[in-house]
């Protein structure tokens, strides 16, 4: 089962790593205001929901403590961020605030696993 859920938490890095990846190669952009949502931020925020329910379902089958608190925020932000990524994905331009946005809750959503404990 551990090695199950290492693979999952490769999976979920990964998609958080096109997640921020798309962000961060969008930024010079953004400073013209001509940021748009590119389809790996899509599939990243797609992979970090589909692995992070997969990681919480098979924590518990483990019997591993789940902070649901910590899950709870983590989940909200994340829905957040996919229902932004994807109404706005066909846009040219997106708002650099929005765009921002996205950014920041997608590092808040890292700092959030990393340092809540």
């Amino acid at each position: 089962m551990d090695v199950l859920i290492h693979l999952f938490v490769g999976l979920h890095i990964i998609g958080i790593a096109a997640l921020l990846g798309g962000f961060l190669t969008q930024m010079k952009a953004m400073g013209r205001g001509t940021a748009r949502f590119v389809p790996g931020m899509l599939h990243g925020a797609i992979t970090m929901l589909v692995t992070g329910v997969a990681l919480v379902g098979l924590n518990q089958a483990d019997d591993h403590h789940v902070n649901s608190v910590k899950i709870g925020v983590k989940l909200a932000l994340l829905i957040v961020i996919l229902g932004l990524v994807y109404v706005k994905r066909d846009e040219e331009r997106i708002d650099k605030g929005l765009f921002g946005l996205v950014g920041l809750l997608t590092t808040a959503n890292i700092f959030i696993a990393v340092l809540w404990t």
